[in-house]
């Protein structure tokens, strides 16, 4: 039995928004996506990049679960590279970034990358999973126990995102290998399907849409009816066999901005640094909204005039829209920054244990968290069965973890000096008496404490 991809790619602009910064592509091999940073100056280009880099892989003949492995990690630092020397050279777009996720198949292995808060879920025997985890700030909440799912769902920060592709930071995808089975439906998603649409609501379109381009579609529309306010991208791949009577795709497609030509293109068309025409000589439309011409004649003086006086009138407007959007967006950076600084956990600092205050995650180059306290307990006192760091929590519950590991670490310490002893003083007591020197010194009793730990062990 040889595995195959049949599979259904489509992306929409949304209602609210001019231009389209997802990027998409889906292959016989390789299926990914990635979603522009909304906010971000050339979001488009961002996500064109990370896929014009990842696409070649669907070509190549990986078969091995390292390799595969390596080299999408490979491609997203590639794509890293490609946009920090776009941000070295252009200013304008130094803030791009985007998410990236992507599936890349091997027969039944499949390599999975993910960067951000776009998904990749699979149903599977009509049980639907999501197996990719979201880099943002309410999901590190959730998993910490601080927020529920339900609240995270409609959480004003729920885009905040804490870790994506961008030129400025080093890339880290989360990178794991999967194994498929026959009759598995993938769906990889920008979060504009997801933002609008409930787990729910996926699991009853995938399960009740046999055809993957129906599916898509289906899902798509659901979007818009509940107010598409953002780009959505969604790609639906089943698992068949070669000779399955459904046939396998072996056509390769591109959607959203990668559709839209190659990355200095999209560079050119969305910063308006040059006219870029098609071959025929036909302007491209920016991405941002927004048309150029090459070759557009000069305005008469007084058209000019009339263009800037309308423009004087216009950037009081602007400036009022863009101060209330920075304050907005830095309420938001504040409060859920505080959000974190209730939160303790135990890490290794310059070779012992310490308490941090925060999360150990970073945005951008800032990380949220800092050394609470040093404790002076060496790493080598730490148990082997507690990994650090440890879970965020309360600072009592961290300082109870902290004093759980002295009192193992002293316990043991006494546990290993009463053996020593009692190894002594067997020794001395069956010595002859006209050899005996001095008996051993016994060690000091334990504390109470050690009693307890022998008990629960």
């Amino acid at each position: 039995m040889t595995f195959a991809l049949h599979y259904a790619l489509r992306s929409d602009v949304g209602l609210l928004r001019e231009g389209n910064e997802d990027s998409a592509y889906a292959g016989p091999r390789l299926l990914a996506i990635a979603d522009g940073m909304g906010g971000h100056a050339a979001g488009e280009v961002a996500s064109a990049v990370a896929i014009d880099a990842i696409a070649p892989l669907d070509k190549q003949n990986l078969t091995g679960s390292e390799e595969m492995l390596d080299a999408l990690a490979a491609a997203v630092a590639s794509a890293r590279d490609t946009l920090h020397e776009m941000s070295v050279s252009d200013p304008a777009v130094e803030g791009m970034g985007t998410t990236l996720t992507a599936l890349l198949w091997a027969g039944a292995r499949v390599a999975v990358c993910h960067i951000g808060d776009s998904r990749a879920y699979l149903l599977r025997e009509n049980d639907l999973y999501q197996i990719t985890r979201d880099h943002t700030l309410i999901q590190s909440l959730v998993d910490e126990g601080r927020l529920s799912p339900a609240a995270a769902a409609n959480h004003p920060q729920r885009s905040l995102i804490m870790r994506a592709l961008q030129g400025s930071t080093e890339a880290e995808p989360d990178l794991a290998i999967h194994e498929a089975m026959l009759g598995d439906r993938y769906l990889l998603c920008s979060d504009g399907l997801t933002d609008v649409v409930s787990d729910e609501e996926v699991h009853e379109l995938l399960s009740t849409n046999a055809d993957a381009e129906d599916a898509v579609n289906q899902l798509i529309n659901l979007a818009i009816r509940n107010g598409g306010p953002d780009n959505i991208t969604c790609i639906v791949a089943d698992v068949v066999d070669e000779s399955s009577p459904v046939p396998p795709t072996r056509k390769s497609q591109l959607a959203g901005a990668a559709a839209g030509g190659d990355a200095l293109t999209l560079l050119r068309a969305a910063t308006g640094h040059g006219a870029v025409e098609t071959s025929d000589g036909a302007p491209v439309a920016s991405l941002n909204g927004h048309g150029s011409r090459a070759g557009e004649q000069t305005r008469e003086s007084d058209d000019a005039d009339d263009e800037f006086a309308e423009a004087r009138r216009r950037w009081p407007v602007v400036t009022t829209i863009l101060v209330v959007l920075l304050a907005v967006v830095a309420g938001g950076l504040y409060f859920g920054y505080r959000a974190t600084q209730g939160q303790y956990y135990l890490a290794a600092d310059s070779g012992q244990v310490a308490i941090f205050r925060g999360i150990n995650e970073k945005i951008g180059f800032i990380s949220l968290s800092s050394v609470y306290r040093r404790t002076g307990i060496p790493l080598s006192h730490v148990p082997g069965d507690l990994a650090l760091p440890t879970n965020p929590t309360t600072l009592a519950k961290s300082q109870a973890t902290l004093t759980s590991i002295q009192h193992e670490y002293t316990c043991k310490r006494d546990q290993q000096a009463q053996t020593r002893y009692t190894a002594a003083y067997d020794t001395w007591a069956h010595s002859p008496i006209t050899h005996r020197g001095p008996a051993p010194a016994k060690p000091a009793s334990a504390p109470g404490y050690c009693q307890a730990l022998v008990g629960a062990g």
